[in-house]
């Protein structure tokens, strides 16, 4: 496809020249892909041209057009339209573009000139919650932003950095001593990040509780926060983990890995992966050192309680703590350390942070406090910052246990697929077994492309029903013709078809045919893009487009009722090729495409 435009653009700046006498650099020739109620493959607009060329802009189309119609064999015709040229491609070309394509498989490499060691930061969950809606958008954004990465031929690493320490663990630890009367996720029948999750919204609604009563007693509201009894246990509580306290670290243990066991259920079951996981517990007191090294080179300072504290005043920040002054770290802390352990781990030359832009000022603070140390890979980092995820019924909150659970969700989605399956009476054929893994693959796909389909900076509303709806752009309409594109293959297989048979006496192409060779070659640049804006949305927005090309095509030029065998053999090529695209698309967002719904 690139080939193609790269000659069109030569054909230009010839016809320029014969027509004008004006050279034209081929930078400044933008070709385009022409709007679908226009007759056209590319379309050049002539507007930028009128300076350099003297005429109009109409008047320079019609020249450019009759030149390149009289002189260039690619061109077939063309039409003006105010400022704009579009250009009609002759049926050989869309034929040898296709033969280029079939010479590489769907899933080959897309060269571009993007970053080649990658390090992609998602899911980081705190150890004191389940995963939630706003992790889903999360796991499946890193994911795929690895998956797109990866299809460029860069080295990726995927990397979870788990907060298994803090305050907000201390929570769930003080909330378990006093309520959990020895509980475990067996004796419960919870899994056991939803049973962590159980203690820390007890901790806070009994918290709540406290302040109330203070504030009865005449106590300010913060006052009231900072001296409630359970509280001022899980800051000391804080205190003495850090200090290695046996106890302490035997009941963090033990929820921890209540917690770890409930995320691996999850993970496998939504089907996102990690080649590297990395523990707050583990980097904080690199962090630590990164603080000291800043006092002694004189970047950081410490106020008169002992905390110490860095300012970006001059950067267009502000003074950010970096240490408490009770010697407990702060998220940033482990942070600093973090980047560095990436860094020692896999020198990358970008390290992508997927986290929401509720942390935007975080991520500033982090990179340019790594500036300030004078770190090599502080202009390395990359914050992959995106919307929170809505619901009709507003924010959620983690602490007050109106959150959306992953794991219900998932259920859920999974039932609407079915049902939604059931009433289109397409089930036929298949094993009990194999219609429950079908549910699920719509189920999770409908999820996943409904969540990867709005662009990662935009905030969102989501909306369960609408997601597995089989018509529409949606994840289970673009599953479903992949499906169709199987049946094809099948039909062929039953009739003694080969699907690779010879179409070199095709000279004519309908146009169904042309528009699906167009689609199919826009692939590779539709990774690049994706890649160069990290953005899996770019990606399933082609698989809906692609998807709906193939509709049409299927409707206007049925396969097998084509008598001309050597057409008929172009358009189960032209199938079978549909079908690898949109398993390669779709596998770059983490989305199967069953065989047969």
């Amino acid at each position: 496809m690139q080939q193609l435009e790269n000659s069109l653009k030569t054909a230009l700046q010839a016809a320029a020249q014969a027509v004008f006498g004006v050279e034209i650099p081929a930078a400044s020739l933008t070709l385009q892909p022409t709007r679908k109620e226009f007759a056209g493959s590319f379309t050049l607009v002539t507007f930028a041209l009128t300076k350099v060329l003297g005429k109009g802009p109409e008047q320079i189309g019609q020249a450019l057009g009759e030149w390149l119609q009289a002189n260039e064999p690619r061109v077939s015709g063309f039409n003006v339209l105010k400022g704009f040229l579009n250009l009609e491609i002759a049926d050989a070309e869309w034929l040898a573009v296709f033969e280029q394509l079939r010479a590489q498989p769907a899933t080959a490499p897309v060269a571009t000139d993007g970053p080649q060691n990658v390090v992609v930061e998602y899911s980081s969950p705190n150890t004191n919650k389940p995963l939630h809606l706003g992790h889903l958008r999360n796991n499946f954004l890193g994911y795929s932003v690895a998956e797109i990465l990866k299809a460029t031929g860069a080295t990726v690493t995927k990397a979870n950095l788990v907060n298994d320490r803090g305050i907000h663990i201390c929570k769930s630890m003080i909330a378990y001593q006093h309520f959990g009367q020895g509980e475990t996720p067996q004796s419960a029948g919870l899994k056991g990040d939803h049973l962590a999750g159980k203690y820390y919204v007890l901790f806070e609604k009994h918290y709540r509780e406290e302040i109330r009563q203070l504030e009865a007693e005449g106590v300010t509201n913060e006052v009231a926060k900072k001296s409630a009894p359970l509280m001022a246990e899980a800051q000391q509580m804080l205190q003495a983990w850090e200090a290695g306290d046996p106890e302490v670290k035997a009941l963090w243990s033990l929820m921890n890995g209540w917690v770890y066991e409930g995320f691996d259920a999850t993970y496998k079951n939504i089907g996102v992966d990690f080649d590297k996981f990395y523990y707050e517990s583990g980097t904080y007191l690199l962090g630590k050192e990164r603080v000291e090294e800043g006092l002694e080179k004189g970047v950081f300072f410490k106020k008169e309680n002992g905390s110490v504290w860095v300012d970006l005043q001059a950067e267009g920040l502000d003074e950010k703590l970096l240490l408490r002054a009770d010697g407990t770290s702060v998220y940033i802390t482990q942070d600093l350390g973090t980047a560095e352990l990436k860094y020692q781990d896999f020198g990358y030359d970008s390290s992508i942070y997927v986290i929401a832009d509720e942390q935007n000022y975080h991520m500033q603070v982090l990179q340019a406090t790594l500036k300030k140390l004078g770190k090599p890979y502080a202009d390395a980092i990359h914050h992959l910052s995106y919307g929170m995820v809505d619901l009709p019924s507003g924010k959620m909150k983690s602490r007050e246990g109106t959150v959306v659970d992953a794991d219900e969700l998932v259920r859920d989605v999974v039932a609407a697929a079915k049902a939604a399956t059931l009433e289109k009476g397409k089930t036929e054929g298949l094993s009990d077994a194999e219609l429950e893994e079908l549910y699920h693959i719509l189920g999770l796909g409908a999820l996943k492309y409904y969540l990867l389909k709005v662009d990662p900076k935009k905030r969102m509303l989501f909306n369960p029903e609408e997601s597995v709806n089989l018509e529409g752009d949606t994840g289970p309409f673009i599953q479903y013709s992949h499906s169709r594109t199987a049946a094809v293959r099948r039909k062929a297989v039953e009739l003694g078809v080969d699907e690779t048979a010879d179409w070199a006496s095709v000279t004519e192409l309908h146009s169904a045919d042309s528009e699906l060779i167009q689609e199919l070659a826009r692939y590779p640049a539709v990774v690049a893009e994706a890649a160069k804006n990290l953005s899996p949305a770019v990606v399933a927005q082609y698989a809906y487009d692609l998807a709906r090309n193939y509709n049409r095509f299927y409707a206007k030029v049925p396969i097998f009722a084509e008598t001309d065998l050597a057409k008929r053999n172009l358009r189960l090529a032209l199938s079978a090729r549909t079908g690898e695209q949109l398993k390669a698309a779709f596998g770059l967002l983490g989305i199967q495409v069953p065989e047969r719904m």
